[in-house]
């Protein structure tokens, strides 16, 4: 087994301080001013000056973001609502034919994604905590075909199972491997010891096919006792995931408890092993119960761990920008530290970290790159940002 690689080990210089300094096809209605106007502020990084600015404000906390193609944005808020906002910074009303969320405590509406032949489909995906009876509820998603008013033809294609009466850790993204298949990742619902159970979803990463069908290939398919939609299991609350461009690597984050935030490379039937194995405690200080230490054999260790945890949330790889200072890198969310990290890659290993946009003081809760270079953040806040950053070029 490799051991981790821990933020704790790394001699890093953490630059600071934010120095001042025709709407797209897929734009609805704009019921939200644009932020256009507001003047962009230079960001000084190790790597050079980049460039932050405010694309639209005004975002009832939101959850997640989709670049469409020739500009704009679909925007997720957890409240239930899904707002495009165009290239200009216009915000549309909500669209139609958003599934039912349940938005109590940390669940409603979560990630949005287009599927990979949207150009042609129009399908995206919605992952979203799902209300059952009783208080009941789950992490489930759909597709749907994204219309001129909104959303036709939704499907549910995916349930957590069994549904259980928690208001936290729902997870959830998506990615997609390019060969057909969807992962989603979501959380053990505060059920620690169900990470462990091949029966039940919760505290696991599933991967289908993009109809919602499970691959032959998986690897618990057949077997007595276990859902055949697990890929891997023993995640705590995985609100990270992406697929690494250059490899074709699925990378996951998930927070730990209080400290023990981890990086994973999932491989197919394998133990990540909470709530036996962490790096993290209890929020009441005390040790988690089912614990044994940090390393166990069976289990794997976390490709890179951070001792402190940042709260880890979205994230993307920027990547296949030769000689641009970011190049390789990869950026998280961090929603307790209120800032964006940047890890910089040699391959899969980490060799350098940097935080960024720490006097912006807001939770990133998601982070995406998208066509023309830039990466669009947004900030979970009652009036959260859509914000652009624009990289420090060669």
């Amino acid at each position: 087994m490799r051991p981790p690689h821990a933020s704790a080990a790394l001699a890093l210089a953490v630059c600071f301080g934010l120095a001042a300094c025709k709407p797209a096809q897929e734009a609805a209605p704009a019921s939200t001013p644009a932020a256009a106007g507001e003047p962009a502020r230079t960001l000084a990084t190790e790597k050079g000056e980049a460039r932050l600015s405010v694309v639209a404000r005004g975002l009832s906390h939101p959850w997640a973001l989709a670049p469409l193609p020739g500009g704009g944005f679909l925007v997720t808020e957890r409240g239930g609502t899904l707002r495009r906002v165009a290239a200009d910074g216009s915000v549309s009303a909500p669209l139609a034919g958003v599934p039912e969320v349940s938005a109590r405590g940390q669940g409603g509406l979560l990630d949005v994604a287009l599927a990979p032949d949207f150009a042609q489909s129009r399908r995206i995906y919605l992952s979203y905590a799902e209300p059952g009876d009783n208080g009941l509820a789950g992490t489930s998603a759909a597709y749907a075909t994204l219309g001129e008013a909104g959303l036709e033809d939704v499907t549910v294609f995916y349930r957590q199972e069994p549904k259980v009466n928690a208001e936290n850790h729902y997870g959830s993204r998506f990615a997609f491997d390019g060969q057909g298949h969807v992962f989603i990742s979501q959380g053990e619902r505060t059920m620690r010891m169900m990470s462990q159970e091949l029966d039940k979803l919760q505290g696991k990463l599933v991967r289908l096919n993009l109809d919602g069908s499970v691959p032959e290939d998986n690897p618990f398919v057949g077997q007595d006792g276990a859902r055949p939609e697990i890929w891997s299991y023993g995640h705590r609350n995985s609100q990270g995931l992406a697929i690494d461009p250059r490899t074709g690597t699925l990378w996951e984050v998930e927070h730990g408890p209080r400290g023990g935030d981890e990086i994973n490379l999932p491989q197919p039937g394998r133990n990540y092993g909470w709530p036996i194995v962490t790096h993290g405690i209890n929020y009441s200080g005390q040790p988690i119960p089912e614990a044994v230490g940090k390393e166990k054999e069976g289990m794997e260790p976390p490709h890179f761990v951070f001792e402190v945890s940042p709260g880890l949330s979205g994230m993307a790889f920027y990547t296949g920008q030769a000689g641009k200072p970011w190049n390789d890198s990869l950026f998280l969310g961090a929603l307790a530290q209120r800032n964006l990290i940047r890890l910089q890659l040699e391959g899969d290993r980490v060799v350098a970290e940097e935080r960024l946009l720490q006097d912006l003081g807001e939770r990133i809760r998601d982070v995406r790159v998208a066509a023309d270079g830039n990466l669009y953040l947004v900030t979970d806040e009652e009036n959260g940002k859509l914000l652009k950053l624009e990289p420090p070029q060669a």
